[in-house]
């Protein structure tokens, strides 16, 4: 019996990917086929390439100095000697935009890898559990989602001094309940498959049943969440930024850059202040929800071969 649960649990390694598997390739090359064909979620991924290029890589080939401020250049329009002009404190704009996005792209992402771990291993404890400690923990994540999340992060924001750090801690810590309660639906449809059960019979902690089987299994629904939630933070810390609770200077955000712009809205003919931080807030948020909606259809193919 015991070489039989053994043998089960390493078919059911192979058929989540944890052992090398033929028709495993074959499921994610089934997958990549499906992600491929929406032209939009493949335009999205140019569009995130291109603007982690133009973040990270841009501001060694345009070097500008994003420290000391220069009055002399104040507003100044665009030129040869600055592409997009300058804001109010003569800072280049195109420099500042590569600035601003460096801290909205890894804001974004840390705040998304925080609250989709945090999801993700609450949620399958939550689900494998079951019975009153899965109910304890359910009433939690509803009374958080039950939170003004806006409003009770604009108060933190308000209350401790905005670093990056702080910010992403402040957005991850209301978004992993959505996360939570979406895995923890996932690991009740698991809990009970023969290759969990197979753990149980040969003595296995409930640590390794949900660590090795369940959060595998459910990786569609957390790579899926934690694409959304990219976007759902870059796009929280916008706000923030617009309401002048973003990072605070010389560090900006693409949301603060914006918020300065709306200052000269009524003063003169200022675009480049405004349009090219709205722009890339938008853009930046679409490609990440069309890469997320093409990777749910992906690996929704993915589950139905199986």
């Amino acid at each position: 019996m015991a070489m039989e649960s053994v043998q089960a649990i390493e078919a059911s390694d192979a058929e989540l990917g944890l052992l090398p598997s033929s028709s495993q390739r074959g499921m994610l090359r089934r997958a990549w086929e499906v992600f491929v064909e929406n032209r939009l979620a493949l335009a999205g991924l140019a569009f995130i390439a291109f603007i982690v290029l133009f973040c990270f890589v841009g501001p060694h080939l345009y070097v500008t100095n994003q420290v000391d401020t220069d009055l002399i250049d104040s507003l100044c329009t665009p030129g040869s000697q600055h592409l997009l002009g300058c804001n109010e404190l003569g800072y280049d704009e195109l420099g500042r935009l590569m600035v601003g996005g460096q801290t909205s792209i890894e804001v974004g992402l840390a705040a998304a890898v925080v609250s989709v771990f945090i999801g993700t291993l609450y949620g399958a404890i939550s689900g494998f559990a079951g019975g009153f400690v899965d109910s304890v923990m359910m009433r939690i994540v509803d009374a958080g989602l039950s939170l003004p999340s806006l409003m009770v992060i604009i108060i933190l924001s308000v209350i401790f001094h905005p670093t990056p750090v702080v910010i992403i801690f402040i957005i991850a810590v209301f978004y992993w309940f959505g996360v939570a309660r979406l895995v923890r639906g996932e690991t009740l449809s698991l809990r009970n498959r023969e290759y969990v059960q197979a753990v149980k019979v040969i003595g296995g902690r409930p640590l390794r049943s949900v660590v090795k089987h369940i959060v595998p299994n459910a990786i569609g629904t957390i790579i899926v969440q934690a694409t959304f939630a990219v976007a759902d933070s870059i796009l929280t810390l916008s706000v923030l930024g617009f309401l002048t609770l973003g990072v605070a200077p010389p560090s900006t955000d693409w949301g603060s850059m914006l918020s300065g712009g709306l200052t000269y809205i009524q003063g003169g003919n200022y675009w480049w202040l405004i349009y090219p931080p709205g722009v890339l807030i938008i853009l930046t948020c679409i490609s990440f929800n069309f890469i997320g909606d093409a990777l749910r259809d992906a690996f929704e193919t993915r589950l139905q071969r199986r």
